[in-house]
């Protein structure tokens, strides 16, 4: 193992958006509010860095664990209908929120009323929707284990895990960091493999303005220091008219991987 360096604790950080009805009209609901206050707190999954390689800016993007779309403090009859898997992408000022409901595709209207539609892909910025936003990232030191013995005996050893991964590109570097929720140990061939998600990915075409709203969710993994395969959420064909968002397009990116334990 290597010298001591800072890590992401994912236990402790979480992004948090606040709605007040009294003071916004709400931007992302599609029912009424029991109430006019809610604040949401919502535990990360990732952290992606993404640099621009001609001007050197960073900015920094963080993704929420999934939950279901909800009316919060009512009596019965909490779920949303239809209802979906909601998934927060947050920037310093931007929201990309992705809704996956029984088949790729679907709307629905906003609250209140005439306030047009919600795509299963709403981005806008946190000021014209929220009240307020946070972003908290709890940092502990922690080591990176610099070997397939290391990473294996501390699998084995059940000590918390996360990965960082570097990827670059003609335009840009991004390094994404996330919680090893899954990982597979080989003691006796000294084997490792990664199996997580869903983690953010770029689209490296993209322009910068428009880097929020093109992410992607997929699972990762990777068994070498020098390279990564993702299997990306797209839309999927179940039928001849029918998609649903499925983890199901394989993509592979030279890579730069570190797997690291945090310290007690």
């Amino acid at each position: 193992m290597t010298g001591q360096i800072q890590m992401i604790d994912f236990s402790r950080s979480f992004l948090t958006f606040r709605i007040d009805t009294d003071r916004k009209p709400p931007g992302t609901v599609s029912h009424r509010p029991p109430y006019s206050l809610n604040n949401a707190r919502i535990q990360l999954e990732c952290c992606c860095d993404v640099t621009q390689k001609v001007t050197g800016q960073t900015n920094r993007f963080v993704l929420g664990a999934s939950c279901k779309t909800e009316r919060v403090g009512v009596d019965q009859d909490i779920w949303t209908e239809p209802n979906a898997d909601f998934v927060p992408i947050f920037s310093d000022d931007g929201f990309l929120n992705l809704k996956t409901y029984s088949r790729a595709g679907i709307d629905v209207e906003l609250y209140p009323p005439g306030s047009g539609r919600q795509t299963d892909r709403q981005s806008g910025r946190h000021e014209d929707v929220f009240d307020r936003t946070r972003i908290d990232i709890v940092e502990r030191p922690g080591e990176v284990l610099t070997s397939a013995e290391a990473i294996v005996g501390a699998t084995l050893e059940r000590l918390p895990l996360n990965a960082r991964t570097r990827i670059e590109t003609d335009r840009y570097v991004a390094v994404l960091e996330y919680p090893v929720k899954t990982m597979n140990a080989n003691e006796r061939d000294q084997i490792y493999q990664t199996d997580t998600g869903p983690l953010l990915l770029p689209d490296f075409d993209a322009d910068p303005e428009a880097m929020l709203s093109r992410f992607e969710l997929a699972f990762a993994a990777f068994n070498s220091p020098n390279w990564i395969e993702f299997l990306v959420r797209v839309p999927t064909p179940v039928s001849e008219d029918i998609n649903v968002y499925h983890y199901s397009q394989p993509v592979r990116f030279e890579a730069r991987n570190e797997v690291t334990v945090l310290s007690d």
